[in-house]
């Protein structure tokens, strides 16, 4: 059974930092590509961040690039979002997917797995 679950969601203030986790389990981890997204109430879901598993190359989104950073752990089946410099915009229901390399990074509309998401509170 193909699981995606996300963990380390939480309420914290402006300037702090949260590391999500990814915990995968049912597919071959190293042939598929991470992504992380979130979704805001209102707006539509966001692709923030990419890993390609299989040699490490990362994507960022402009609203997040220099502030957060996209790892995965191969031998643990995991990957990772260390968001730092949190401000409340930032405040959403954050998401992982699994796509295949072959067909590129996840996105809203194209990914072969979902998690169920973690909620991430950013206050003033």
């Amino acid at each position: 059974e193909v699981q995606l679950v996300e963990s380390g969601g939480g309420l914290v203030q402006a300037g702090g930092s949260l590391r999500l986790s990814c915990t995968t389990a049912g597919f071959t981890f190293d042939n598929y590509a991470i992504g992380w997204f979130r979704q805001a109430p209102g707006k539509e879901r966001e692709g923030i961040s990419c890993i390609k598993n299989s040699d490490g190359i990362t994507y960022y989104a402009d609203s997040v690039e220099s502030r957060f950073t996209i790892s995965s752990d191969n031998a643990k089946n995991t990957a990772y979002l260390q968001m730092t410099w949190l401000k409340p915009e930032d405040t959403a229901v954050y998401y992982c997917a699994a796509r295949e390399i072959t067909d590129g990074c996840p996105t809203p509309t194209r990914s072969d797995y979902w998690g169920q998401g973690t909620q991430v509170t950013v206050s003033s």
